[in-house]
């Protein structure tokens, strides 16, 4: 039996990855997260997924965790937890680093304790818009001038990804780095930020699709499916002290163009409308420059390719959040 630690693995992503690894037989799954990110109750979420035997889970901090874990040898770690979203980062303004690297150390002990594989799953923020959006692992990082809680969630990120580095090469820890772009799907939340659940959410209510500022802003949706297998895809075929973007760059939209497909597929009367994003979420939001992937480096080493559209990712989203009870559709629509 594999036994595999998966830090947040009761957020959107983290919980999709669960499945995903509960679908082999002999993984067993323990999850650590403190449910701050959770897009659904616990006991909604643990009822998608059966509640199977294999998983079980602590409801506590990373870094608390790790420090007093006692339990018993595991063989891979995936290390998700962290505060997400555009908006779910600017509660934790100041503090958004110190949490992330803490938490990212925490699990690097473990893995080194008991010679576990790790994934560390970091961000696309990190680069900063690269090359007019163009993001590859072989270009510099930009930092901007102006402080932010989203600079901050990038550097702390940035940050974890090279202390881990280092300690692959000094300590011989087996990490292995990836680099998500804007992935989306069933069960994500627009309450930190995230734009699918948010316009899918509107169009179900009949009131107007909200897209910030002029809409041009690019990014590359990538189906959460796709994404948990990339993440496991690097764990097995990855190697050592090596990171890797994970997206889909066919998938590469404005998001104007994401809220007119909304719109059609939904078959909603909603009206599409510019609004300027710090009305609703204050003067500390800032939107990401134009961002998405050269994925080459993981479709040639990961074997790994994504599979779904973008409309496939809207088709999703939308079946998911139609099917929900009311309350837990209001929780996730984020408005």
């Amino acid at each position: 039996m594999r036994k595999i630690i998966v830090t947040g693995g009761f957020g959107f992503l983290g919980s999709h990855l669960i499945e995903l690894l509960l679908a082999e037989r002999d993984n067993h799954v323990h999850v650590i997260d403190n449910l701050s990110t959770s897009p659904l109750p616990l006991e909604d979420l643990l009822h998608e997924f059966d509640d199977p035997d294999r998983l079980t889970y602590s409801v506590a901090d990373v870094a608390a965790f790790c420090q007093s874990w006692d339990g018993e040898r595991c063989d891979e770690i995936y290390h998700l937890a962290s505060v997400v979203g555009p908006a779910g980062v600017l509660p934790h303004a100041g503090r958004i680093a110190a949490s992330i690297v803490n938490d990212t150390m925490a699990v690097a002990n473990l893995a080194l304790r008991y010679r576990a594989k790790l994934v560390d799953v970091s961000t696309s923020e990190v680069y900063g818009g690269g090359q007019d959006g163009f993001c590859s692992e072989t270009m510099s990082k930009i930092v901007p001038p102006k402080s932010s809680a989203r600079l901050e969630y990038a550097l702390g990120k940035l940050a974890g990804e090279t202390a881990l580095l280092n300690l692959c090469e000094t300590q011989g820890l087996e990490a292995r780095i990836v680099r998500p772009f804007n992935v989306t799907g069933p069960r994500q939340s627009g309450r930190g930020g995230f734009v699918l659940p948010r316009f899918i959410g509107q169009a179900l209510a009949g009131v107007d699709i909200t897209v910030f500022g002029d809409g041009r802003q690019v990014r590359a949706f990538t189906h959460v499916k796709d994404m948990v297998a990339g993440i496991v895809c690097a764990m097995r075929n990855g190697r050592k002290g090596e990171v890797y973007n994970l997206g889909n760059p066919a998938n590469r939209c404005a998001i104007l163009e994401l809220a007119e497909e909304v719109k059609r597929l939904s078959g909603t009367a909603s009206r599409i409308v510019f609004v300027d994003p710090q009305t609703i979420y204050g003067p500390l939001y800032e939107e990401a420059n134009n961002k998405f992937p050269d994925a080459s480096k993981a479709l040639a080493e990961l074997d790994w390719e994504p599979r779904y559209g973008r409309q496939k990712a809207i088709e999703d989203t939308l079946l998911y959040m139609k099917g929900l009870p009311e309350q837990l559709l209001l929780r996730l629509r984020g408005f």
